[in-house]
């Protein structure tokens, strides 16, 4: 019956839903529940963020169907997540995120439960890592006036490229991993946040790096409104105030908000800052750099984790190292 049903689906969507079969804990209705979220996600964001006229009658609907999903969860003060929605990113560097984006093996890193501190949605499991695909973000597309380009989220490895690739030919291009690593790097200029998403409905795993502001991103503003969906990247900035002239730019360019300026000297609240280097970049001086903070996660250093993570394994890959990947082909 379920082989009969899954043909009236697209390929990518079939390998989706047979994809982690064997784990009861990833539920028929958790699959259903990703299939609609890559399906549709410009609807489903739109309706996540209140911004769809028919966001009374859907979040209502889907309650019954799904359960209460919406329900804030808190921090201890270990900085570990007890309750959590089941959506959840992580706070980047740019050079974190550039060596995400270049992976050249077939990787799977388990429950990296300090690493991404969630209950569920914290694997990274990248099959095919150089299947990379930019979407326009959804976030942006349904602002009034979004920040431009669109097309910055980036889709990595299967079976998500595929499914979105094949689902959103208009909203959707395929890149290199040196065109990712542009993407990001012209964000990062731009001022914008990379964060390494989570999602429990997307088989538990790491699915897509985003490069987020905080006048668009619907997880930085819901963040903002005391519900803390992204984790820090494991460092804070921290000023160096004999050569800090408090011009403001660092304020001004932090999308969290976590730096004042006081007395002509730029303040860092550490509680608020994610670590994301974005201020060190606007400095003109040089006076911010970043500091690894104990009291948070550790960073999201892929390449340490693959040495490092017990149990972890690593399939050869493609990419410099020249080693073969077995080829999965895109859908399209």
């Amino acid at each position: 019956m379920k082989n009969f049903l899954l043909s009236f689906f697209k390929p990518s969507a079939r390998a989706f839903f047979t994809e982690k079969v064997s784990d009861p804990q990833y539920s028929f209705m958790k699959r259903l529940h990703g299939y609609i979220y890559a399906r549709w996600p410009f609807l489903y964001i739109s309706v996540g963020t209140g911004r769809h006229p028919l966001t009374r009658f859907i979040k209502p609907a889907w309650r019954v169907v799904f359960g209460n999903s919406s329900k804030k969860f808190r921090e201890t003060t270990q900085g570990k997540i007890n309750f959590a929605h089941g959506y959840h990113g992580k706070a980047l560097t740019l050079q974190q995120a550039g060596k995400l984006v270049k992976v050249d093996k077939s990787i799977n890193l388990g429950d990296l439960e300090q690493v991404v501190p969630y209950n569920r949605a914290r694997e990274i499991v990248l099959k095919n890592p150089d299947h990379i695909v930019a979407l326009q973000c959804p976030c942006r597309s349904c602002r009034d006036n979004p920040c431009l380009p669109l097309d910055v989220c980036l889709i990595i490895g299967e079976p998500f490229a595929s499914f979105i690739l094949e689902h959103h030919p208009d909203k959707t291009r395929k890149i290199t991993q040196k065109e990712a690593a542009e993407i990001l790097e012209e964000e990062h200029k731009r001022g914008h946040v990379q964060h390494a998403f989570f999602k429990d409905a997307m088989l538990d795993r790491f699915y897509a790096i985003c490069n987020c502001c905080s006048c668009c991103c619907g997880a930085m503003q819901a963040h903002r409104n005391g519900v803390p969906m992204l984790a820090s990247s494991g460092y804070t900035a921290v000023v160096n105030h004999q050569e800090c002239q408090g011009c403001g730019k660092c304020a001004k360019n932090c999308q969290f908000h976590a730096i004042s300026i006081r007395q002509k000297k730029a303040v860092i609240d550490t509680a608020a800052c994610l670590g994301c280097g974005v201020c060190n970049t606007k400095c003109s001086r040089g006076c911010l750099s970043l500091k690894r903070d104990l009291e948070k996660c550790p960073p999201l250093e892929v390449q340490e984790l693959i040495r490092s993570v017990p149990g972890s394994t690593c399939a050869t890959g493609t990419g410099s190292s020249g080693a073969q990947l077995p080829q999965k082909k895109w859908h399209i």
